[in-house]
C-alpha cells in the first residue's frame, strides 16, 4: 500500500507517493482502516469472505466501541481465532515519549510513530466540555510567522492510523471505554494540532470518518472543527465529504500584513479566501465558522483593523465569530502580544457590529501546550537556526 504525502513545497506541497512503514513484527495495524478495508485484510491474511465479513464488524466493535487493544479480550471470537489475528495483526496505539500536564490542567503528550517521527497532541478540559487538539502533520510546510510549528520542516503526513490514534489513546488515558457512556471528559475534536489539515486531505476524512461513524467512536461532526490557514481548492470538498465545523486561520485583514505571517495567502489571496467560506456548504448561524486571530503588538491589532475585519465579514453576509487568541511565545519568536486593553477595545468594535469576538484564555503555556506552541520536542533549534529557516522559505517563496 501506497501513502500519498507532501513534500516540502513552501506554500503548496507536491504530493509524491510514499511506502507505507511496516512495523518490524511485519503485523497490521487495524486502527485507522475503513469496515471494507478491514474485511479486506482478513480475506487477504487467508479469511474466508463470508466468515470475514462477520469477523470485521466483530473486531470494529471491540476496537472502536470497547476500546480493547488484545485480541484475547474479544470473548465473542474463539479463542483459536484470537491467536491467528494476533499472528497477522495489531491494534495500535501512538507510542508515548513524554506526557505533561499544565498547571491549568491541561495534557499535552509526545508521540512517536513506528517510523520514528515525532508529533503532538493537546487536551484542554473545560467546566463543561473536553477539547483534543488533534495533529494531521508531522511539521508544516506552512511557515506561518507566529507558530512554533512554522519553523518545523514538513516531515510527512500522518496516517488516518495516527490521526484516530490520537483519540483512541486520549480515550485510554481519560478512562473513556466503553464508548458512548454519558459524562464523558472528551467531548469535542479540533484539527488545529501540527500540519495543515487540508494539505493531507484524505487521511483526515478517512480519520474522522471513523471518529464520526454511528459505529466507530460516534462523536457529532458537530462537535469537530476542522482548522484551515486557507487552502481554497479544498475546502469545498471539506464541506462535501468531511462536513465538520470550518475555523479559518485568519490573523489578519491587509494582504501586506497576512502576505507576511500568512505566506499562502501570497497563494489564495483574503478575498478568495473569504468567498470561499461564504461558499462553505455547512456554515449557518448555528454552525458559524470561527475566524482564528491571533494578536500581534503593533502588527494586526489597531482599531482600523477591527472596523475591517468588521466590513469584510458584513461584505461576504458570513455566518461567522472571531477568537481573539493572544499570542503565545516561543524560542526565538519575533513578535510579542499585543496588550491586553488593545485586546479588549479590538474585541469591542467587533462585539459592537454584532459579531460575537471572545478573547482566548491562554491554556498550557507553562508546558508549551498553547495554540501556536505545538513543536516536536526532538527537534529544538537555536535563534540563529530559526531565522537561517524562515529566510530559506521566505526566499523560495520569492
Amino acid at each position: 500500500m501506497n501513502a500519498l504525502m507532501q513534500s516540502p513545497g513552501h506554500i503548496d506541497p507536491v504530493t509524491v507517493p510514499r511506502a507505507k512503514t511496516l512495523r518490524d513484527d511485519g503485523r497490521i495495524d487495524l486502527v485507522g482502516l475503513t469496515k471494507d478495508q478491514l474485511r479486506d485484510v482478513l480475506t487477504e491474511a487467508g479469511m474466508e469472505l463470508k466468515q470475514a465479513k462477520l469477523r470485521s464488524k466483530q473486531v470494529w466493535h471491540w476496537i472502536y466501541n470497547r476500546g480493547v487493544i488484545e485480541f484475547t479480550s474479544m470473548t465473542d471470537i474463539a479463542k483459536a481465532m484470537h491467536v491467528w489475528l494476533d499472528e497477522r495483526f495489531v491494534v495500535g496505539r501512538p507510542e508515548v515519549i513524554e506526557a505533561q500536564v499544565s498547571s491549568d490542567g491541561t495534557r499535552k503528550w509526545l508521540l512517536r510513530s513506528p517510523d520514528g517521527q515525532d508529533y503532538e497532541m493537546v487536551f484542554i478540559p473545560d467546566a463543561d466540555r473536553g477539547t483534543l487538539c488533534v495533529s494531521s502533520q508531522v511539521g508544516c510546510t506552512l511557515n506561518c510567522r507566529f507558530c512554533f510549528t512554522g519553523t518545523m520542516r514538513l516531515v510527512r503526513n500522518l496516517t488516518a492510523g495516527e490521526i484516530v490514534g490520537q483519540v483512541m489513546l486520549a480515550r485510554d488515558s481519560l478512562g473513556e471505554w466503553p464508548s458512548g457512556e454519558e459524562g464523558r471528559m472528551l467531548t469535542n475534536i479540533v484539527m488545529m494540532g501540527m500540519g495543515e489539515p487540508l494539505y493531507n486531505f484524505e487521511a483526515v476524512r478517512d480519520g474522522l470518518k471513523i471518529v464520526m461513524d454511528g459505529d466507530g467512536l460516534a462523536l457529532s461532526k458537530r462537535r469537530i472543527t476542522l482548522s484551515t490557514s486557507g487552502v481554497v481548492p479544498m475546502m469545498a470538498r471539506a464541506g462535501a465529504e468531511i462536513g465538520v465545523n470550518l475555523a479559518v486561520s485568519l490573523h489578519a485583514v491587509t494582504k501586506e500584513v497576512r502576505d507576511e505571517i500568512v505566506p499562502i495567502n501570497r497563494k489564495y489571496g483574503i478575498e478568495e479566501l473569504l468567498q470561499a467560506c461564504a461558499d462553505y456548504p455547512q456554515a449557518n448561524n448555528a454552525r458559524r465558522i470561527t475566524f482564528e486571530y491571533v494578536m500581534l503588538k503593533g502588527k494586526n491589532d489597531s482599531d482600523d483593523d477591527a472596523r475591517e475585519l468588521v466590513r469584510l465579514i458584513h461584505k461576504y453576509k458570513l455566518p461567522a465569530k472571531v477568537n481573539l487568541i493572544p499570542f503565545n511565545p516561543w524560542p526565538g519568536a519575533t513578535y510579542e502580544c499585543s496588550d491586553r486593553d488593545r485586546i479588549k477595545a479590538f474585541s469591542t468594535i467587533i462585539f459592537d457590529a454584532g459579531i460575537s469576538a471572545p478573547i482566548r484564555t491562554p491554556r498550557g503555556r507553562d508546558i508549551m501546550a498553547a495554540c501556536g506552541q505545538l513543536k516536536s520536542a526532538s527537534e529544538k533549534k537555536t535563534r540563529a537556526e530559526l531565522d537561517a529557516l524562515a529566510e530559506e522559505k521566505q526566499a523560495a517563496l520569492g
